[in-house]
Parts: structure tokens; sequence; C-alpha cells
């Protein structure tokens, strides 16, 4: 299996680390065939460096898809990717493109996901991830929650791989809670590849 990761400079490339290292240690039987960034600028672009992995730099959207198509990867996993991904893109990798989204996804439209405790999770559709965090906060929901699915050409919305859940705290802020939400994604990530990987082509 080959994964190509994209990433931005929106944050320190945890969820690339998290990924590299259950590659490393067997978890995920895969390989990353390339880290395609935006910008020559992201953080993740040292880890790429240190493990000695393909690097890509992809300035505009119309380039993506002549690159992944040179690469042929079996998964592209979307780590803070911040330019849109075309729909030529998702109509020629469908259920190919992993995106991490701050939220909780349901498994249909018109569906909801419940809280570990039982109560109304928040989708967060169409917020980025300051936004999202806010809004869990705001709404004075008791969890906060991430989603990993499939892109498709409903906005923020596709097959659910996975969802992480991190209890609110009273006092909590933007910045503490995800703090804690980040090393769930981390792991959610290697999770859902793990599962993904493992699958007979």
């Amino acid at each position: 299996m080959q994964i190509a990761i994209l990433i931005s400079n929106t944050g320190a490339g945890t969820n690339l680390l998290a990924i590299i290292d259950g590659i490393e240690k067997g978890r995920i039987k895969a390989e990353i065939c390339a880290v395609i960034s935006d910008t020559p600028n992201a953080l993740g672009l040292e880890h790429a460096k240190a493990h000695k992995l393909k690097i890509e730099i992809c300035g505009a959207k119309e380039e993506l898809l002549p690159l992944l198509q040179k690469i042929n990867p079996d998964y592209i996993a979307l780590t803070g990717w911040k330019q849109i991904i075309l729909d030529e893109v998702i109509l020629v990798y469908p259920n190919k493109i992993l995106n991490l989204h701050p939220g909780l996804i349901p498994d249909t439209v018109a569906g909801k996901v419940k809280n570990p405790d039982g109560t109304e999770a928040l989708w967060n559709k169409g917020m980025l991830t300051t936004k999202a965090i806010q809004n869990f906060l705001d709404e004075k929901s008791t969890y906060a929650g991430s989603s990993i699915h499939f892109l498709t050409l409903d906005f923020d919305f596709g097959p659910v791989l996975g969802r992480t859940y991190e209890k609110i705290m009273v006092n909590d802020t933007v910045e503490s809670l995800y703090a804690r939400l980040k090393k769930k994604e981390n792991q959610l990530y290697v999770e859902v590849l793990e599962k993904l990987c493992s699958k007979v082509r």
C-alpha cells in the first residue's frame, strides 16, 4: 500500500509524524510514497526530511491531480491541507481521500451522532479547526470530537471511518481543549490507516 500525505503550514505536522511512527512500528502496513505540501514552509516537511521521505511542493490546486496520478497512491491523507480539493480529484479517487474534520460527522446527512454521555454531538459542518473548537465551547457541548471520513462531493460529508471524543472541562479554552483532542486525532489517524491498509486489495 502507498500513502500520499498532504500537508500545509497550519500546524507542526503531528498527524504526519504519528503516521510515520505507525508505519515504522508495523501497525500501518504501507509506505509513504510522498509528502505533498502547498508551501515549502510547512513545519511537517522537517519530519519528512528527517525520515528521508519524497517531498513534492504543489503550489496550485490545479496541479494536484497530475501530481497524484504520477505518484499513484492507494490512499491520500489530508492532514491540515489548506487548498480546495477540486471535484475532478475526488472523482478520480473515490473512497481514497481521507479527511480529518473537527466535528462529529453522522453516517447520513440527516443523522445524528451521540456523545458518550448520550447528548447530541456537534457536526461543525463548514468550520475550520479554531472556529469548530470554539463552537464546542459556545454551544456548551459536553464533548468535543473529530471524525476521519472519505472525501466526497458533499461538502464536509462522506463515509465515516472513525471518530474520537474528548470531554470538555469547566475551565477549557480553545487552546487547552484542542491540545488534548489533537493527541486523540493523531491516534485516530493511525487506527484508521491501520484498518484500511490491512485489507486485501
